[in-house]
Order: C-alpha cells, then structure tokens, then sequence
C-alpha cells in the first residue's frame, strides 16, 4: 500500500500527494476492515440521504450525497463507520480544484453546531492545530461513542463537522481501528498558508481515540496508566509533577553564590567551558546561569563542543574544560592542535574513565570483525558515528575509508555517498537502533514518487533507493555470544564471592553499574572488584551498539506513551529502538513530532511554542522528551526566554510548555547526597553511595534496560569543575590525572592516532559545507588499503575488554 501523508508545517521525509488516483485511496476502504465486499458499495441501495448543495464548479462531479447525514439501514450498522469515512474520501476526490474543496468545507461548516463556552475550555483542546479545536467525547448508554468539536476557523470547522459526522455513535473498536494514514486520501489539497489546517485530519483523530481508550476503560473499571513526571514552563516560572521531575527542578535555578563562584575564576584565569547537553541539572543550571556574565561557555550536543572550543581560544581561553565523556574530551584536545592551539589546556572531570556505551562498542574485537567484512568488499566506506573515541576512527579509517556523521545529517551523508560512488557498499555503525531507523527511513522511502525523492536528495528516485538498501548495512552485536558473556560475569562473581564467605545475594543490573545492593559489602576490595565486574558486565551487555540512555525507549515506555500521550507533541533522538522511532516518525507526518539530534529536538521545541506565542491564543502544549533528561535545562531556559520576551506576542495570551519525562516505572537512578540529603546511603569504608528505590521515585535507570540519565555524564560535578578551575595552571601536577592527554600511540601503519582519527571529522566538514564527499575520500574508496584486502591487527585496546581476558578480579587503582 503507498503510503502517503499530510503536508506538515515542518520538514519532513514523507511528503504529501495530491493525486486522486493514488493507490492508497482506492484501498483504503478495505484497509480498515477486510472483508470480501465488492469494492463501491452500491449506496443507493443502502443509504437514505439528504442532497447536498449543487456543485461549486462546472468541473465538479460531486455525488448527491452529504457526509453529514448519511443514514443506514438495520443490516448494515456493523460496517458504517468504513462506508462514512468511504464516501467522504469519494465525495472529496470528485472536486478536483482545490477552491471548490475549500467552499465544501466552508458548508459543512455551517452545519456544525457551536460548543457552549462551558465546553470550550483548555481540558478540551487538541493539540497541533493551527486554529483553537475543542473536542468532547462521551461514551453512551448503548457503549457508541458520542463526538462535537468546534473551532474558531471555519475552515476546520469544516473538518471537525466531517470528522464527527463520520465517527459519531460508533463503537469503540471502530473508532481505533482507523489509522491516520487512512485519512490520507481525503486529498482536501489546500494550498499556501492553508495547508497546515489539513493536519486538523489527523490530530482530531488521535484525540479522539485518546479520549475513547481512556472513556472504554474507565467504563470497565481499569485502572490508568500513571502519568510520567512532568515539568511545566509558563512566564512567571516552572512546575514539576513527579518526584523525578522535582529532582530536575530543583536545580533550574541555582545557588547565585556558587554561580559567582564559577564565573569569577573563569574569567580570573580564562578558562572556557564546553558541555554536553545532558550534564546533571546541577551543573546545568550553575552553567545557564554563568552564561549571563562569562561568553565563554557553551552548551551543546556532541559536533559543535570541539567547534566551540576553537573559537574559545581564539577569543584568549587559556583552558578548556570539558564536560561529557571521553571521546569528546579526546576530539577537543585533536581538534584543538590541528588548529594549531597546542598550548591550550584541555581537562575532563574525573580522574576515572568517562566511558560510553555506545563509544565502547566499537572499541570491541567484535566491530573491528564487522570492519574486517566490510574490507573485503570494495567498494565499502563506513559511516561512523560521530559519538565514537578518537582511536576508533583511527583505527576504522586504516581498515575501510571512513567518514563521521552524526543524527541529523546521516542520511544525507549515506545518500550523497550512494550517489557520488557507483555499486558502493555502506557500512553504519556502532549504534544498531540508529541503524535500523535508518533503514526504515529508506524502506519508507521506497514507497514515495520520484518527485517527492527528489525533493529529499535530487540525484536519486525510486529505483536508487531500491538498489541502496541491498548495499547499506548497520552494525549488529552476536546476541547469543552477549548472553554468553553476562552469564561467564556473573558467574565468576559470585564463585568469587562465595570464595570470600560473603552472601552472593546482590541485587545486579546489567544496564547501571553505580547501583547498589541491598547488602552493602564488609569488604572494600569486594566491593571495588564487584563495581568493575558489574562494570564490565555493562559494556558487554552493550556491545550490540546501543546507547544505555536510549535504550529506555522500549515497549512498556511506547505502550503507556500510545495509551496517555498519543496526543502530544513527540521528540525523539534517532538513537531510540524501532518502537519509539516508529512512533516518532508516524507524529512527525502530521506535524507533530521530530526525529533527529539534540540540537534538531531543541529547535523543534522552539519552534513549536513561536507559533503559538504567534497565534496569541491561550493554548497549552505538550512534548514528550525522548532522549536524556539532561536536556531539560537548554529546553526550560529556551522557552522561559521566549515566554518572557518582549516581542513574543501582543497579547495577554497565557501559554503553557509541559515537558513530559517518558520514564520507566521500574527505574532508579543514582544522585549525590549533598544535591539530595534525605537519601539514605550505603557506606563501603571511605565510599558513600546512595540507594534510590525506582518505583518510589520513578526516575533514572531501568533494571530491564536503559537510563532517562546517563550515568556516565553524571560523573561531570559541579564540584569537580570548581576543583579544576581553582587548581588551573596546574603548576605542581595535581590534575595531570584530569588532562585529556594526547595520543602517543601509532595505527598499526605508523601513523598518529590523532591525525588519523581527525581525518573522518574533517571528511565531514567538507561535506557539510559543499554537500559532496571530498575527492580525497572518494579515492580512498576506490584506491582501498591492500587491495580489499583485510589487515590482520590486535583488537582495539580496551579497558573492559582487558578485565574480561584476566583470570581473576581486577583490582583497579582509583576506585
């Protein structure tokens, strides 16, 4: 079945299609309930109606019946909601102009009936209409859901009086069976600054379910689903709902000394700041609030913290400190001396590993054999993402021609390479969910015209796309050779364990090695040697390419998001497992959704509330996060800059941002007992580790898989930036521990790591900046190392990988 969606007012993979003759509408009426009916249902025969008013148009061959007062007889009650949405697509097809489909809609807005003022409330509105919609919903003593609907646009009002003469008394079952892609073929066609309204279609719709799920079961006595934790932005300041939402308030706005603090050394010794968008809310709003009084600190996703660091030094920044996790504190200090900044100072904030486990799978012996495959078939490029270590590209670059990309321009990147290169072979990788979204994309792609293709990429159409996914192959870790590894782990624990008389009845997680148990350890050595087991236990467990953050969005969270949210406005990072993704991207068709990178979430949040800053409406609206939490701080401090900015409207318009956290309800996460006292703790000698129960809290990471925080970010306190900062110049050696050092050590073809881990950056620069792959790459395609021929080497050198080849526990220094 072609699939076809409605204009968006945002950019989109999946266009629109105004042809009438679309395979999608001649089928659609057997989509929704299959059966072995004829396909027109001989109307005269069964239907009574009322005659429409003469056509508009000398061209118009409008049938004679209203979709607004169709009635049917006894016999075929059962099938009436499919024959009204039938006739409805018929009726509108027949007027080929699109005014004459604009006057259809105009009537039948006349014909609604106006909501009293009691029903047009803010608990009644539906989200993502350009015009104000209320919808009420009710269930009827014979179990048929009842609908009215107003707006304050004629033109949807025309919508609402379809909609409802369609839905109306029909039984629940029908009303969710119907998809939004079903409403595709109406083909209302409106042109201009009208063609948002048509996702009125859509968003009614998904309201209307909403409210039937929700009015089925409260009639059966179910009980709803909790909502997640919440944080809702108006002008005069921010309210959390939920205790994890709480813990991410309470940090919005800091302890003014400490960001004085924080600014006077700054400025004292020039030190500039760059940081990850998921830094704890501590450190965040310390960071937000400096901003104001110190340039030199930037909040960002991944790309632009090397980017940023440059201009930093070029501005005098002696130091650059960075906040996030290895890799990127490794690609500032690379970045940094190839623009010829040797002399700045680069310093990450731990003097333990800032790991990753989406970074670590790649620095396994199992992708470097994914990498052996992909050199035996030239011609092969690999694609890596950019959220990998300095060594990996290296490493990668030698054995197949390599170029990053990151969430938002990797398909771009992929689709330039295919059609630059001829019978090029694709290698994505590490991250599998991104992989597999990626080839979904293309999949969906598939099923476009050429035209609307060509809009995305202009060298490439159907058949292109066709011939690209038997080429293009993501990265998937060995799932039985994954469970093998975990249960040698665990095992070995606990022989260890049992070895020492101590109690193996440790409650472990495979996803979040800081969590405790219920026992606490007598034994400090114990417990350092069960942190890195359970440590290495992680990272294996991630090797299949996956971010521990991520991960969360699996089925129960996409479940209880259908069940509460199927309304809102849905974020997504490209990283999320196939559920959420699909989610994401049917919102996205109707303009309420994004899928993409940190940065592409922010600006569609902003964008969002703009309109309705611009609409000048009172309106609440409603985004669902689906990456790190950590983004809160960047999303809460942008939309409280537009609420409160002076030319946001000229109106009293009251406006609410509601920031829902899509948390699993067996989740915990792991917070600092100086930001939260009333935690109890587990002390092991000198350690003290908090224990947070998840289901009390609802918060932080899934024993079942994933984190709404990650863990490692979390390792960036405010405390240690305050410690570097004061310590800075490090005269006496005291932080060489906190240096991101660079690399000494050579690819196996003598070259540094350094220079040849920047050359995948640099490859996409050039592509970001021409929209074509650098000769020097293509070459390296076409002229590979060896021939094509794979190059034997030791496997990348890994911490974990190394604690896992050792006989016994490892006793690491610095625990």
């Amino acid at each position: 079945m072609e699939t076809i969606a409605s204009p968006s007012s945002t950019t989109s993979l999946f266009l629109s299609s105004n042809n009438p003759n679309s395979l999608h509408s001649k089928t659609l009426f057997f989509n929704l309930y299959k059966t072995n009916q004829p396909k027109f249902f001989p109307f005269s025969k069964s239907v009574k109606c009322i005659q429409s008013p003469e056509p508009t148009s000398k061209n118009s061959t409008l049938s004679s019946f209203s979709c607004g007062a169709l009635t049917f007889s006894p016999a075929e009650t059962a099938d009436i909601l499919p024959r009204k949405l039938h006739h409805l697509i018929t009726e509108f097809q027949s007027l080929p102009e699109p005014i004459d489909r604009v006057k259809r809609l105009l009537h039948y807005s006349s014909l609604l009936p106006s909501l009293p003022d009691s029903s047009r409330v803010d608990s009644n509105r539906v989200m993502g209409c350009t015009a104000q919609v209320w919808l009420e919903a009710t269930l009827d003593k014979d179990d048929k859901m009842r609908f009215r609907a107003d707006s304050d646009s004629e033109i949807t009002r025309g919508f609402c009086h379809c909609l409802v003469s369609v839905f109306d008394r029909a039984a629940p079952e029908e009303v969710l069976r119907v998809k939004t892609e079903d409403l595709a073929a109406l083909n209302v066609g409106l042109v201009g600054g009208e063609r948002s309204r048509v996702n009125t279609w859509h968003n009614v719709l998904i309201s209307m379910q909403k409210r039937t799920k929700l009015l089925v079961a409260e009639r059966e006595g179910k009980a709803l689903f909790e909502p997640f934790p919440s944080l809702v932005v108006t002008k005069d300041g921010v309210q959390a709902k939920g205790s994890y939402a709480e813990a991410q308030a309470r940090y919005l706005f800091p302890d003014e000394s400490k960001v004085e603090e924080l600014v006077n050394v700054l400025k004292e010794k020039k030190i500039g700041i760059a940081a990850h968008f998921y830094m704890d809310p501590e450190v965040q709003g310390v960071l937000t609030a400096a901003q104001k009084c110190w340039p030199h600190i930037h909040i960002s996703d991944s790309l632009v913290m090397a980017d940023t660091a440059v201009k930093m030094a070029k501005a005098g920044c002696q130091f650059i400190t960075v906040l996030g996790v290895d890799f990127m504190s490794e690609n500032v200090r690379a970045i940094l001396d190839q623009a010829g900044f040797q002399d700045v100072g680069v310093y990450r904030m731990s003097d333990e590993r800032i790991g990753c486990s989406l970074a670590d799978a790649a620095a396994t012996p199992a992708y470097m054999n994914y990498l052996e495959a992909a050199s035996s078939s030239p011609p092969s490029l690999h694609v890596v993402y950019i959220n990998t270590s300095l060594e990996t590209k290296a490493y990668a670059h030698e054995l197949v021609p390599t170029i990053t990309c990151t969430s938002s321009n990797v398909v771009q990147t992929i689709l330039q390479a295919f059609a630059q290169i001829p019978d090029l072979n694709i290698w994505y990788g590490p991250d599998s969910y991104m992989g597999a979204n990626i080839a979904k994309i293309f999949q969906q792609m598939t099923l476009m015209s050429d035209e609307e293709i060509a809009e995305i990429h202009p060298k490439h159409n159907r058949d292109s796309i066709r011939s690209l996914l038997s080429r293009l192959h993501y990265y998937q870790f060995n799932a039985s050779m994954e469970a093998w590894l975990c249960v040698y782990l665990v095992t070995d624990l606990l022989l260890y364990s049992e070895s020492q008389n101590i109690s193996p009845g440790y409650q472990l997680t495979i996803n979040f090695p800081f969590l405790l148990f219920p026992h606490a350890f007598q034994d400090l050595s114990l417990g350092r040697a069960a942190f890195f087991y359970l440590s290495d236990l992680m990272t294996f467990s991630h090797q299949d390419g996956t971010c521990v953050v991520h991960h969360l969005f699996g089925h129960e969270v996409v479940e209880k998001i259908n069940e509460m949210y199927c309304d809102a406005f849905l974020t997504a990072h490209l990283e999320v497992p196939g559920e959420m993704f699909s989610l994401a991207m049917e919102a996205k068709k109707r303009g309420m959704g994004v899928v993409g990178s940190t940065q592409n979430i922010l600006d569609f949040i902003k964008h969002r509330v703009q309109e309705a800053l611009d609409r000048d409406v009172n309106d609440h609206l409603q985004f669902v996060l689906g990456t790190e939490t950590g983004m809160v701080t960047s999303i809460v401090a942008a939309v409280r800059n537009l609420l409160g900015s002076e030319n946001s409207s000229s109106g009293e318009a009251k406006i609410n941002v509601e920031i829902v956290f899509p948390v699993s309800s067996d989740s915990m996460t792991r917070t600092s007992t100086s930001s939260s006292p009333s935690l109890k703790s587990v002390n092991l000698g000198d350690v003290i580790l908090p224990v947070i129960p998840g289901v009390a809290s609802g918060e932080g990471c899934s024993i079942h898989g994933g984190c709404a925080s990650c863990p490692y970010m979390k390792m960036n306190s405010l405390t240690s930036l305050l410690k570097i900062c004061h310590q800075l110049p490090d005269e006496n050696n005291n932080l060489k521990a906190f240096e991101a050092e660079r690399f000494k050590l050579q690819t196996p073809l003598g070259k540094s790591i350094a220079d040849v881990g920047c050359e995948p950056i640099l490859h996409m620069r050039h592509f970001q900046g021409k929209k074509e792959l650098p000769e020097k790459l293509v070459n390296q395609v076409l002229h590979p190392y060896g021939n094509g021929r794979s190059m034997s080497r030791e496997p990348l050198p890994s911490p974990t990988f190394l604690s896992f080849c050792g006989t016994g526990p490892v006793d690491k220094e610095g625990f």
